[in-house]
């Protein structure tokens, strides 16, 4: 396993990535249409975020990015993993790698709004939850979680 910075070629596996692992969670692929503008990794949001990749081999199996949002504060945008490997650890390497990179680039407190099926995941790993907002699927809400470095 090791884990690479994204190049701007690499949209298409990360929005492939991104739309099953999210219909990993039983979102119907009507659903996932819905959001496919939102589940779509372009080739400028590589080119202008920091997003990194994780690789079996040649294969890329999963990624997450983040968006600076203030001197110190940062928001873990993205962190997916194709269906097959969920559960095995993998999220939590991934995890590991980015807190391990905020920490060395000194900031100070991440944000993210979860998936709600990963709320768990996150709490895990030591995020709060300081809030919630509904979804576009009515009584679906969205976590909002915090961790202090």
């Amino acid at each position: 396993m090791e884990i690479k910075q994204a190049v701007i070629n690499d949209n298409e596996i990360l929005t492939e990535i991104t739309k099953k692992s999210k219909a990993y969670w039983g979102y119907s692929e009507e659903q996932i249409l819905k959001w496919n503008d939102s589940l779509t990794i372009s080739k400028e949001y590589v080119e202008t975020n920091s997003v990194f990749k994780l690789m079996d081999n040649d294969k890329t199996i999963g990624y997450y990015s983040y968006l600076i949002e203030k001197e110190r504060n940062v928001m873990l945008d993205n962190l997916f993993i194709l269906p097959e490997y969920i559960g095995k650890g993998f999220g939590e390497y991934l995890m590991s790698d980015f807190l391990n990179r905020m920490k060395i680039e000194k900031f100070e407190k991440i944000t993210l709004n979860s998936e709600p099926n990963a709320e768990n995941f996150y709490l895990k790993i030591g995020f709060k939850k300081i809030g919630e907002f509904e979804t576009s699927i009515k009584n679906r809400f969205m976590p909002i979680m915090e961790m202090s470095l």
